[in-house]
């Protein structure tokens, strides 16, 4: 009885294989703390790599983007149609430094995403795995959709409360290379706020949230983000707030779906 049940399961696709080639998944996600942060090293290094060449081509294409931002901030509302100007000797150089590595770091976000993602691969079972092309390209879209959001809605209007103050006189005369620091600071910051539902895939394929809990806790959600938007944005107009406020809540709402799809399931063992 018992010969003729081992030899059922060895030829069985889902017997003794499978219990090994699972066997092996989980060795190789025990790594220790050195390999982890060996791990770690390699691929921010392949990251490093990846920025540098994407680099080396967006620096031949400085010049039109640098003329193409200076007239995005001089046509911005709230009186700025003047010249920019900068007070230090490098400013200018740095300014076309900056953008070279912004566009960069955009043209490289999908191969840096999968770089992490081959970071937190090997805590994953097989078939999560299988999402990996998925992950590379929702995150890249995400960023993207942050980063445009950032550069045709949010960067727009808080320049344009800032430019507001020019009262009594007063004249606003923004420099170059703190006008790009700002508008820098928004890309990226939106761009990371977008990754909102791929935080909760991993939270939930983990098992920490549930797509229940995030419903059940949608109230306090939407005043976190009140208040999150009530500090990023510098109006105080409900109209402006409320701006920040709508993509970061239907983010929230998109992270429901992800958490209910890709949530760690609870395995119910037949009873009896």
């Amino acid at each position: 009885m018992a010969d003729s049940s081992d030899a059922g399961r060895t030829i069985s696709p889902h017997g003794f294989a499978g219990e090994t080639e699972e066997a092996a998944e989980a060795d190789r996600s025990r790594m220790s703390f050195l390999e982890h942060l060996d791990e770690l090293r390699r691929r921010i290094l392949y990251s490093v790599y990846a920025f540098s060449a994407c680099f080396a081509v967006t620096f031949w294409f400085w010049d039109p983007m640098f003329g193409y931002l200076v007239r995005y901030f001089q046509a911005q509302p709230g009186g700025l149609k003047t010249q920019l100007i900068y007070n230090q000797p490098m400013a200018g150089f740095m300014f076309s430094l900056k953008i070279t590595a912004l566009s960069a770091l955009i043209v490289a976000a999908p191969f840096i995403f999968s770089q992490l993602w081959l970071f937190v691969a090997p805590g994953l079972y097989a078939r999560e795995k299988r999402v990996a092309i998925p992950f590379v390209f929702f995150s890249s879209l995400l960023f993207l959709g942050g980063a445009g959001f950032a550069h045709f809605v949010a960067f727009p209007m808080m320049w344009s409360f800032f430019a507001s103050y020019q009262l009594y006189g007063v004249q606003f005369l923004p420099t170059l290379d703190l006008t790009l620091s700002f508008y820098i600071k928004i890309i990226l910051g939106l761009g990371l706020i977008f990754q909102m539902p791929i935080l909760v895939f991993f939270l939930a394929r983990f098992g920490m949230v549930t797509a229940g809990f995030l419903v059940r806790k949608i109230k306090y959600a939407v005043l976190i983000i009140v208040i999150v938007a009530a500090v990023i944005t510098p109006s105080a107009d409900v109209v402006t707030q409320m701006v920040f406020a709508a993509p970061m809540f239907v983010l929230y709402l998109v992270s429901i779906i992800v958490a209910w799809m890709f949530g760690k399931k609870k395995t119910t063992e037949a009873e009896g």
